[in-house]
């Protein structure tokens, strides 16, 4: 039988530079921000990663700021689409979709040799109250990494990985 390594946890640069590639634009890590949860102010976008058997191999979270300051970006809106996104704490449709695929790309950080294939399973929004589990991951101290992210001409926000 061969044993599979736990999934890992990807590094603050190899995050900047995935979301520098996929949003064409200079993106800084800015440090270290307190963890985010279900009871960050604004809301957080969450990634549930599974892996065999729909186990969850890692979450993903970004506050409401990150999400909608990279979707806007992704998309080439301009950043009041996103500060307006921010102020109503409400992610639209096609902000949400955007992120969505950020939060697909994301997958890549989280597989390599040896661990087990990570996809993204599920995306909830800012709104939705997340299942117990998810939360309860996203709670923990286990390893997990929380970065501030400034997105050049978008504005900054934070993002959460937590690998359980």
């Amino acid at each position: 039988m061969i044993t599979e390594g736990p999934t890992p946890l990807p590094s603050t640069k190899d995050i900047r530079d995935l979301l520098h590639g996929m949003l064409g634009r200079d993106v800084e890590i800015t440090g270290t921000i307190d963890a985010l949860t279900p009871a960050t102010p604004g809301g957080v976008v969450v990634g549930v990663y599974t892996k065999s058997g729909l186990r969850t191999a890692a979450v993903v979270a970004l506050d409401v700021p990150l999400a909608a300051r990279a979707a806007a970006a992704l998309a080439l809106l301009p950043s009041r689409n996103a500060e307006a996104a921010i102020h109503n704490q409400y992610l639209p449709e096609t902000l949400m979709e955007n992120v969505g695929e950020i939060l697909n790309v994301m997958a890549s950080l989280l597989n390599a040799d040896g661990a087990p294939h990570v996809r993204l399973n599920r995306v909830h929004g800012p709104t939705e109250l997340l299942p117990a589990d998810i939360a309860t991951t996203l709670r923990g101290y286990g390893p997990r990494i929380d970065t501030g992210v400034q997105i050049r001409g978008y504005g900054d926000g934070g993002i959460g990985v937590v690998v359980p």
